[in-house]
């Protein structure tokens, strides 16, 4: 099976170019390929899993990816998308990030025997030489083309530094250099990238009269249109500091029923032919589906244990749910009745003493951040969204006591989807 046929039946294909050639000449051998994340944060993000996805799908039928971390590109700033110049960065923040992402990137990639690679590109943008670069890169590259491009034409309209300007030139010449060392015959990624994709293809056939490919996917989005894994506390991050495990499979049980199959094709690795039945899912079968994707998402994402832990959390706050052995037969998910361990469920430890200090419940969800903020505290209050050890909260006013300890610890349940452990120290 060519590994395009997976890829389109799992959505992630958006625009190619060649795509006859392609095909053939992934059918013909085992290729090497790229995709470029750029270092500007400290964690990996929902936003990057389809890249890190179809990297997935490609290493599993034999390709080499490489994974280029934008060391080079990140101190200059893709506008692809950005109403605004983004964040400058220093070398040395970008040198830590690259750090933390190549250990997110090592749970899904085997880096082993140079099955996979990741490279940063300040190995090759640092030291050049900016009028040679001018020379022999630049001169291939037509202004009036590049402004035809969505992203320069957008960015127009706000203001477009001279600096984001040179990106798109980089980019394509890290492709280059990527074909030139490493023998990189294809470049893949969102299709908010497609204009630098095209450009690096462009560059290759004009230096080196060889023919390079590019191959975009779709940007994710939910069913009424929102981006996939953003939340109200910002973008579900892959890293466990800044999104913990538990909250990550919380995201992924409370999505859109319309979302779920989409979400097991992209975000997981069981077979399409059980994945497409979902479609007919419906009720308690839907909802078991929800589980077994966050079951999943999650094990790729932190681990067998976090996995493991977050199910049982999960069960604890919300009671047990079977999974019969012949829905999604491929998952790993326990199969039956799952005990909840009680020590997964979130604890809190506060920093206040029983009885002297009788902290306001609206001031603990909030500076806890069991709730985004206080205000949305005293919200939930007032919608009877907030119980204390099994008993709603109906003022804003009321305080935690003492007869509130029960084991040395407080239960608090936010909504139908949270539920955290107060210690009191």
């Amino acid at each position: 099976m060519n590994v395009m046929d997976e890829l389109k039946r799992r959505g992630f294909i958006q625009q190619q170019t060649d795509p006859e050639l392609l095909y053939d000449l992934l059918q013909e051998k085992e290729i090497t390929f790229y995709i470029g994340f750029d270092p500007t944060a400290d964690s990996l993000h929902v936003g990057h899993l389809m890249g890190v996805m179809a990297m997935v799908h490609m290493q599993r039928f034999g390709h080499r990816p490489i994974a280029v971390v934008g060391g080079g590109t990140a101190m200059v700033g893709d506008p692809s998308g950005k109403t605004e110049m983004r964040k400058m960065l220093t070398r040395e923040q970008i040198m830590a990030n690259t750090a933390k992402i190549k250990k997110q990137l090592e749970r899904y990639l085997d880096f082993s025997n140079d099955r996979a690679m990741l490279v940063d590109n300040f190995e090759w943008l640092g030291s050049i030489n900016y009028i040679d670069f001018l020379r022999s890169i630049g001169r291939h590259f037509s202004v009036n083309k590049m402004l035809t491009f969505e992203t320069y034409k957008r960015r127009m309209e706000t203001g477009l530094s001279f600096l984001e300007f040179n990106y798109q030139l980089l980019q394509a010449f890290d492709y280059l250099v990527l074909f030139r060392k490493f023998g990189c015959r294809l470049q893949m990624g969102g299709d908010d990238q497609w204009a630098n994709i095209l450009a690096g293809t462009d560059l290759i056939r004009r230096v080196e009269g060889e023919n390079a490919f590019g191959h975009t996917f779709p940007l994710i989005a939910t069913a009424d249109g929102k981006k996939m894994g953003k939340t109200e506390a910002g973008a579900l991050w892959l890293d466990a500091e800044k999104t913990k495990p538990y909250d990550y499979f919380q995201y992924w049980v409370n999505i859109d029923d319309r979302d779920v199959v989409k979400a097991l094709s992209y975000f997981t690795l069981l077979p399409m032919d059980e994945v497409e039945k979902v479609r007919d899912f419906e009720g308690s079968q839907l909802n078991t589906a929800k589980t077994i994707l966050a079951f999943e998402a999650t094990r790729l994402t932190h681990g067998d244990s976090a996995a493991q832990s977050s199910l049982s959390a999960a069960i604890a706050a919300f009671g047990a749910r079977q999974i019969p052995a012949d829905l999604i037969p491929s998952s790993t998910i326990p199969r039956g009745q799952i005990s909840a361990e009680e020590t997964s469920i979130p604890h809190i430890n506060l920093s206040c003493e029983l009885p002297a200090q009788r902290p306001l419940v609206v001031n603990v969800c909030g500076d806890y951040q069991l709730t985004s903020s206080r205000s949305e505290a005293r919200r939930l209050i007032q919608q009877g969204g907030v119980s204390v050890n099994g008993r709603r909260v109906t003022s804003a006013d009321e305080v935690l006591s003492p007869e509130d300890l029960v084991d040395g610890k407080i239960v608090i349940r936010i909504g139908k989807k949270k539920l955290f452990h107060l210690l009191f120290s």
